[in-house]
């Protein structure tokens, strides 16, 4: 059984998309923010994996193919953008000014997480990218040095949370502008985030869409910058 699901070229993209889509049924029937349908199906693959004793690389073998499907569906987010065009020339600035207030804000938590615990120069860099789209963030980390699985999984887990808590937020501090709420997902929770911002509307999902790639250069920029502190 291990031997015939190892050696299927389709295994990873099968267990994927069913995992995920067990995620979907989940969280419309019960509604629970923690039912996220990206962690529920990093949690069943984890346990599949473990329970059938499968290799990471026979599973990342087939699933590798829906990693092709990143880039289009990242330039994908420029329609909304594009359809909402208008909005942002008339609000440029502070759209500019909530992504730059974002960046800071993930970079000067890091510092302090990383003086509370006693972080390494090496731990320290890797989680300065945590707020930024994985592609952008996996090069980041390698060029400071950083551990890259690391980046990757705490990218992973940033944007899950912001995911999960968006809701939440929101009405606690009774944050109600379309645009203050895709910046602030877009900022903080990159493209998993992003998805959220299209669940609550048009103008969340440009503004988060827009939030990712700015604040991704800028995260180069000041991470070059907060690197040489510690």
């Amino acid at each position: 059984m291990r031997d015939i699901i190892s050696n299927s070229s389709f295994f990873g993209v099968m267990i994927s998309v069913l995992s995920y889509e067990l995620g979907l049924y989940l969280k419309k029937k019960y509604k629970w923010a923690i039912l996220n349908p990206l962690l529920i199906s990093i949690v069943v693959i984890i346990l599949f994996l473990a329970v059938f004793r499968i290799k990471y690389d026979d599973f990342n073998e087939g699933a590798k193919y829906l990693s092709y499907l990143l880039t289009p569906a990242t330039v994908c987010l420029a329609i909304p953008l594009y359809e909402q065009i208008q909005l942002l020339k008339d609000n440029w600035k502070a759209i500019l000014a909530g992504i730059l207030a974002g960046v800071i804000t993930t970079m000067c938590t890091v510092l302090a997480f990383a003086v509370m615990f006693h972080f390494t120069h090496e731990e320290y860099v890797t989680m300065l990218p945590k707020s930024i789209t994985t592609a952008i963030g996996m090069g980041l980390s390698q060029e400071m040095g950083g551990i890259v699985t690391i980046t990757v999984v705490s990218i992973i887990i940033t944007g899950v949370f912001g995911n999960m808590i968006a809701d939440i937020v929101f009405k606690v501090f009774q944050i109600h502008n379309p645009i203050a709420k895709g910046i602030g997902l877009g900022s903080s929770a990159h493209a998993i985030g992003t998805a959220k911002a299209m669940e609550m509307g048009e103008i969340e999902g440009a503004m988060s869409s827009l939030s990712i790639a700015v604040t991704g250069l800028m995260s180069v920029i000041f991470a070059a910058i907060f690197a040489g502190i510690i």
